[in-house]
């Protein structure tokens, strides 16, 4: 369930309609709403509690939507976050989770990210190669410190919705085999400057079937019992995150209770704290993309082009993943019309700045506002300024109150970030 819905002949979100957003903040604009990431983080929750091994750490995906007010809402409920870089931790942390909430991951750290790390005191470091292992030794051992550590596992398991998002089979980058997750665990647990307290997994990102998430479950126990039966202590265990989101006009994805009784099957027994990583599953459908037509562009022979004020720079998925956004106009025409179709575009100067290929949708002309939806998770994380132009604004809505969590630089902005060389 999400709370954008038509009210009174336009589409709102909970109690504000999109178009006065838009003539308040201008478009292209995102928005997110409250009610939703509240009630898929409460849903998931909830969810994973049932799964017979305690309260687990819900360390919500920051790449997915690192707004700071996105994050502020989640960890107001008791999410931790799963970061990936020195600025995901940083936002975290601005937004008042605690470092023993904050897990911190990624396959390429650096020396300075892995000591601020430290330094901050997160709950885990996921160590995903024995370089990285010996780096952080040494680092810990400059500051007298032993920091908590997990072994990001690639159970070789393939998952996931593109192969772009798939992160668990053997030829990804990803983590340590399993036989390297037993040697490095051993090597870890006898070194003075490390804590090792358990494994994690992550095999990919929009899984629609449970089938290899419970194999890679299964691995992941097994090598808990593994581990154990050597004499070493594993306290926790981390499942990633992955779960599809239920993208509109896509067929229905598994619930997180459907997951939570897959993870209750395959680890009955096994006396374990689980952590999870959801992202897209808690922000995409929290949120839309409202946009403009500039115009309709139709030429005697070939496709009717619609031009919008949005962009691939905006919104990168359908260029990058060949993702699926439903498009729906702001205000419906209440005499209807037979739907047209459409090329949906935007202004870049790139053929890939394609939202959509024959779309069939409502008569639009110059002037009306559509909303692309499940645009929550993966939309403003990965905007950007390409053809100089200005990063998308951002507004959180909290029934009929709205703010604009992040500006729309202004041009004058974005040129004072560049000093001329001082030989020009």
């Amino acid at each position: 369930m999400n709370h954008f819905e038509l009210r009174e002949g336009e589409l709102a979100c909970e109690g504000v309609p999109l178009s006065r957003i838009a003539a308040a903040v201008g478009t292209p604009v995102y928005v997110y709403s409250t009610a939703t990431l509240e009630r898929h983080f409460t849903i998931f929750r909830d969810a994973m509690r049932a799964t017979g091994h305690g309260e687990p750490l819900i360390a919500y995906a920051v790449k997915a939507n690192p707004n700071l007010s996105v994050l502020k809402t989640l960890g107001a409920l008791g999410a931790g976050a799963d970061t990936v870089s020195e600025g995901e931790v940083r936002r975290a942390l601005a937004a008042g989770i605690a470092p023993e909430r904050i897990v911190f991951s990624g396959a390429g750290k650096t020396d300075e990210e892995l000591a601020f790390a430290i330094d901050a005191g997160v709950s885990e470091i996921n160590i995903e190669s024995e370089p990285e292992m010996e780096r952080l030794a040494k680092i810990a051992a400059a500051r007298n410190a032993r920091p908590t550590v997990a072994f990001r596992v690639n159970p070789d398991v393939a998952a996931g919705g593109h192969a772009k998002i798939a992160t668990g089979k053997s030829d990804n980058k990803f983590g340590v085999s399993m036989t390297e997750a037993e040697r490095l665990y051993a090597i870890a647990s006898n070194n003075a400057n490390l804590r090792p307290v358990g494994v994690a997994c992550h095999i990919g990102s929009q899984i629609t079937d449970l089938a290899p998430l419970e194999s890679a479950f299964g691995k992941m126990r097994a090598l808990v019992e593994r581990l154990r039966a050597e004499g070493l202590s594993v306290e926790r265990l981390d499942l990633g995150g992955g779960l599809a989101a239920p993208y509109f006009n896509h067929p229905e994805p598994p619930q997180p209770a459907d997951l939570a009784a897959v993870i209750a099957r395959a680890l009955k027994g096994l006396d374990v704290q689980l952590a999870f990583e959801p992202g897209r599953v808690i922000a995409a459908n929290a949120g839309v993309l409202v946009s403009r037509v500039i115009h309709v562009h139709e030429r005697p022979e070939g496709p009717r082009f619609l031009v919008l004020d949005a962009a691939m720079n905006d919104l990168i998925r359908p260029a990058m993943y060949e993702a699926f956004h439903d498009i729906l106009p702001v205000k419906p025409n209440p005499e209807g019309g037979e739907p047209l179709t459409y090329d949906v575009v935007g202004p870049i100067c790139e053929t890939g700045d394609t939202f959509a290929r024959e779309r069939d949708l409502p008569p639009l002309k110059a002037g009306d506002l559509v909303a692309f939806l499940s645009a929550g998770a993966y939309g403003a994380s990965m905007s950007s300024e390409y053809n100089s132009r200005p990063l998308v604004p951002e507004v959180l809505v909290r029934g009929d109150q709205f703010a604009v969590v992040r500006p729309r630089p202004t041009y004058e902005a974005m040129l004072a970030r560049e000093p001329l060389a001082p030989w020009l």
